[in-house]
C-alpha cells in the first residue's frame, strides 16, 4: 500500500512539472515581441469592429475607445473580447509604442510600390508611399536565429486577390511587422503573415487570412468578412509537447536515487 501511495505522489509531481515545461516552451517559442502586453491580441480596433461573415479569431479581441463590436461573437474567438477594459487600454498603448518604434528603425533598403515577385532577406524595408501585393512576396529567413522583417509604409497597404506572403528558412510571422501610415486592406483569399499596425483602419475581404500575426487599427475600424487570424500557438503543438514532455520527466523522476526520496 505504501508503494502505491508513493507512485501516485510521483505521478502528480511529474504532471505538474510537465505542465510547467509546456508553458516555458510555448513562451520561449513566442520569443521577445515588440508588442509587449498587446502580444496576445489578434485584433485591436479604435472605433468599431465588424464581421460580415463568420470569422475565426485565435487570440484576444480589443476595442479602445469605441464601444461597438458587431457580427463577431465569443464563439468565434478563442481568447477574450475586451471593450475598454484595462487589458485593452494597456494593449493599445503598447501597440502605439510598437508602431513608433518600428517607424523609427533605420532603413536597410528602400522599395517602391509593388511587393509581389520579390524575395527579401531579414531587414527594414521602407516604402515612402503606398505598398501593394500582387502574387507572392517571399521572405527568406536565411536560416539565422529569429530573423526579423519590418516594412515601413508611408501610406496604404493593399493586397490583391489570392496574394501570398511565403516564408522560407526560419522566417516566422511572429517576427514580421507592417507599420502602415494610413490604412491596410487585404484582398479576397489573401494569405498573409505577420502583424499589421495601421495608423487608421484595417479591412480584410472575404476569406483573407493571417497566419501567426495580428491586426491593429490604432485610430480607425477593423472590418472583417469571414477571416482567420491566428496569434496563438497551434493546439496541436501543445498536445505534442504534452505527450512528449511527460514521459521525459517521468524517466528523470524515476532515475533519482532512493535516498533522495527518503530524505
Amino acid at each position: 500500500m505504501k508503494q502505491i501511495h508513493q507512485f501516485v505522489r510521483i505521478d502528480r509531481r511529474t504532471t505538474l512539472l510537465s505542465v510547467m515545461l509546456i508553458s516555458v516552451v510555448i513562451e520561449e517559442a513566442k520569443g521577445a515581441s515588440l508588442l509587449g502586453v498587446a502580444d496576445d491580441f489578434a485584433v485591436l480596433g479604435a472605433t468599431t469592429i465588424t464581421d460580415a461573415g463568420t470569422s475565426a479569431i485565435f487570440g484576444d479581441v480589443g476595442l479602445v475607445p469605441g464601444s461597438s463590436i458587431t457580427g463577431l461573437t465569443p464563439a468565434m474567438v478563442t481568447g477574450t473580447i475586451r471593450i475598454n477594459d484595462q487589458a485593452a487600454i494597456e494593449a493599445k498603448a503598447a501597440a502605439l509604442v510598437a508602431y513608433n518604434s518600428l517607424a523609427g528603425m533605420t532603413t536597410t533598403q528602400s522599395l517602391t510600390g509593388e511587393l509581389g515577385g520579390l524575395t527579401l532577406t531579414p531587414g527594414v524595408y521602407t516604402l515612402a508611399s503606398s505598398a501593394t501585393l500582387t502574387g507572392t512576396l517571399t521572405l527568406d529567413g536565411t536560416g539565422i536565429s529569429d530573423p526579423m522583417f519590418v516594412f515601413q509604409i508611408g501610406s496604404t497597404l493593399t493586397t490583391f486577390t489570392s496574394s501570398l506572403v511565403a516564408l522560407l528558412n526560419g522566417a516566422s510571422g511572429d517576427n514580421i511587422y507592417f507599420q502602415v501610415g494610413s490604412s491596410a486592406t487585404l484582398g479576397t483569399n489573401s494569405q498573409f503573415a505577420g502583424t499589421i499596425l495601421a495608423n487608421q483602419s484595417v479591412t480584410l475581404a472575404t476569406g483573407a487570412s493571417i497566419a501567426d500575426g495580428a491586426v491593429f487599427a490604432l485610430n480607425g475600424a477593423v472590418s472583417l468578412d469571414g477571416n482567420t487570424i491566428r496569434v496563438v500557438p497551434e493546439p496541436g503543438a501543445v498536445i505534442l509537447l504534452a505527450t512528449g514532455a511527460f514521459p521525459l520527466l517521468a524517466i528523470r523522476r524515476r532515475k533519482r536515487p532512493k535516498t533522495a526520496v527518503a530524505a
